[in-house]
């Protein structure tokens, strides 16, 4: 493994213990974000997670996750054991202090580990405070022992179970039902893309996850001794992206215990990719690494065009310029880590971002120096990403000395609400002058906006921002909004608390939602990533009988409603099905969609931003192989398909 200092004396000394253990079962949530599929799965990461962190003391090489029959998990490493000795301060063997004692670990001061990630040390005490039953075996090379316990709680004392040459722990866990009643499935492809992020992460570590509980058993083994360099490959690999060079560029960086490393590749399409790392933990939010990375990019790239004369010495390349068509993964370990808020989203350390920028300013300009060709080729990108900004800022400058001279600033068939400020209020972006027309007289015109919209618009996974501008199909919704957009976009001036689109139930109204989700996630992310944005559940189905009357979102539904109504036999009922939102009269219109009381929505939430950047661009990009075999794999969980 590359960059993994030994530690030595990892014994029952290092075991400190902080807190005690009773609010977990009480608020789960305060521990493991939710006790929905999200928090579940978090469970698997937090025992994972101490694996890795055995790894990257250089005592780990395989790691194996296993979900069997039942939905239980079973972890097993080849690490040191999670000692056994009496631990100090509790009596206790330490062993049953990590599982019993919230905030005991390695990880608090003691020489046990000097990188780690893991959740503040809670890892393995939540992960059993929350399991109906879970059971450890630990080896440290001369005996195995055996504990075992239920709702957090110890059944007997630990002991020994067998002799044993071999080092290492098992873990096996069945999640509690009365915590998790949501669902306690586990989801295969979740663990596989979290498990492969670890194991492109700790390059050298194998990963193997088996799923035993069909009658046909998945087994992915996860192991990349390119290690983020391979992680990039893959990226580009899944999206179908046509990369500016072949090799990606890697560099890396040890101060004393800490390192930082660097993998980056260009690709020919308009966006940019940056995943950052700290300990192994992504840092949604970025931090000191990531804003290191970035500033030295742009100083690089400036000081290769100036020393060359492809720019003027007035002239200068933004970061943005920069950025365009790049995939980059920044990791870097370190003691100490601090991270801003509970999530750990962002990585505090000034130290770090002295490191990186120090790393990139160095090592890429050597490189750029030592691969001229592949300089030029990024570099050409750059300027035609700035020379595209520039039109983008004239256009932009345009369509406000447009807004100005007209007499309204709003778009002309935005129906606004009466009411100021975005608490409360929200806006319907429709498909369609009819359905528009049935929203604007269905509506509440206190808290409701309605902007209707017509025709098809721009795909922006194939344009930059300077077509965005002045584009009669989006600048209405920018200028309704009220944000901007792209480096100009300012959360703070949202004009509505909630950004409902509502399109028809067809592959036509797909197709605009998907475009629309497209242009906020490329240009208006934080609208995403904050919650604002929500797809409006028309109804599909109107079973009626007389004057009772039903509405259906679903085959099953109008089935069910179906039956309650004629129970005698489906003659007797009438069932109308919904084509279009302009079939629905503005009464029905706003019952069964736009009524707070009874209406169903989907809010758009960004879990990953990984793999919601990669499926943007199979299905909205140039190449046709990814979108079919995207198509193919999930085709199957397509609902109310109207072919």
């Amino acid at each position: 493994m590359e960059n993994t200092p030994q530690i030595q004396n990892y014994d029952e000394n290092q075991i400190q213990v902080l807190e005690g253990l009773e609010a977990v079962r009480k608020r789960p949530g305060m521990y493991i974000g939710s006790t929905g599929p999200r928090g579940l799965h978090h469970l698997v990461y937090e025992i994972v997670d101490n694996s890795i962190d055995e790894a990257l003391a250089g005592h780990c090489d395989k790691i194996t996750v296993e979900i069997l029959p039942g939905e239980i998990i079973r972890v097993t490493d080849d690490g040191r054991g999670i000692p056994v000795g009496i631990q100090k301060q509790t009596g206790l063997p330490a062993v049953t202090v990590v599982f019993t004692i919230l905030h005991a670990g390695g990880k608090f001061g003691g020489s046990g580990y000097k990188v780690s990630g893991g959740l503040h040390g809670v890892g393995a005490s939540v992960v059993n405070a929350l399991s109906e039953w879970l059971e450890v075996e630990v080896c440290d090379g001369s005996h195995c022992y055996f504990q075992r316990f239920e709702r957090g709680k110890e059944c007997e004392p630990l002991k020994i179970i067998d002799e044993a040459e071999s080092t290492g722990t098992r873990i096996t866990f069945k999640p509690d039902t009365e915590i998790f009643q949501e669902t306690t499935e586990f989801d295969y492809d979740i663990l596989l893309t979290r498990l492969r992020e670890q194991a492109f992460l700790n390059a050298g570590v194998y990963i193997v996850l088996k799923d035993l509980r069909g009658a046909e058993p998945k087994e992915n083994d996860l192991h990349y001794e390119g290690g983020i360099r391979s992680f990039v490959e893959h990226i580009h690999q899944r999206k179908g992206l046509e990369t500016l060079h072949d090799e990606v560029i890697y560099i890396s960086s040890r101060d004393g215990d800490n390192t930082a490393e660097v993998a980056m590749q260009y690709n020919d399409s308009y966006n940019e990719l940056i995943l950052s790392f700290a300990n192994n933990i992504h840092t949604t939010d970025g931090g000191t690494h990531e804003a290191g990375f970035k500033a030295a990019l742009t100083r690089v790239f400036n000081d290769y065009c100036h020393k060359y004369n492809i720019l003027k010495d007035t002239e200068k390349l933004s970061g943005e310029d920069v950025r365009e068509g790049l995939t980059a993964i920044v990791s870097v370990k370190l003691t100490d880590a601090q991270f801003e808020g509970q999530t750990k989203a962002k990585l505090g350390n000034t130290s770090m971002r002295t490191l990186v920028d120090g790393m990139v300013s160095e090592k890429l300009t050597t490189y750029f120096e030592e691969n001229p060709a592949v300089a030029r080729a990024i570099m050409d990108k750059s300027l035609t990403a700035s020379r595209a900004r520039e039109a983008a800022r004239r256009a932009r400058e345009l369509t406000r000395r447009k807004s100005a001279l007209e007499t309204a600033a709003l778009p002309g068939k935005l129906a606004d609400c009466s009411q100021q400020g975005r608490d409360g209020t929200e806006i319907y972006i429709v498909e369609g002058d009819s359905a528009g027309g049935s929203a604007k007289m269905g509506r509440d015109r206190k808290f409701q906006a309605i902007l209707p919209l017509w025709g098809k618009m721009l795909n922006v996974e194939k344009a930059r921002l300077d077509k965005v501008y002045g584009n009669e199909k989006l600048m209405p919704i920018v200028t309704a909004l009220g944000t901007g957009l792209g480096d100009e976009f300012d959360l703070s001036k949202l004009r509505y608390g909630k950004i409902i689109i509502m399109a028809d139930a067809d592959v036509d109204g797909s197709h605009i939602r998907t475009l629309l989700l497209t242009f906020f996630y490329r240009f208006m992310r934080p609208l995403v990533e904050e919650g604002h944005v929500c797809i409006a559940q028309p109804p599909l189905f109107k079973v009626s009988r007389g004057k009772q009357v039903r509405y259906a979102f679903s085959d099953k539904e109008r089935d069910q409603y179906t039956k309650e109504l004629c129970p005698e036999g489906s003659g007797k009922c009438d069932v109308q099905r919904y084509k279009g939102l302009g079939e629905m009269d503005p009464e029905q219109l706003w019952e069964t969609t736009m009524n707070p009381e009874n209406r169903t929505m989907i809010r758009v939430e960004l879990s990953d931003a990984v793999k919601a950047d990669e499926t943007f661009t199979i299905l909205m990009g140039d190449k046709v192989a990814p979108r079919k075999e995207f198509i193919e794999q999930n085709a199957q969980y397509v609902q109310n398909l109207d072919i």
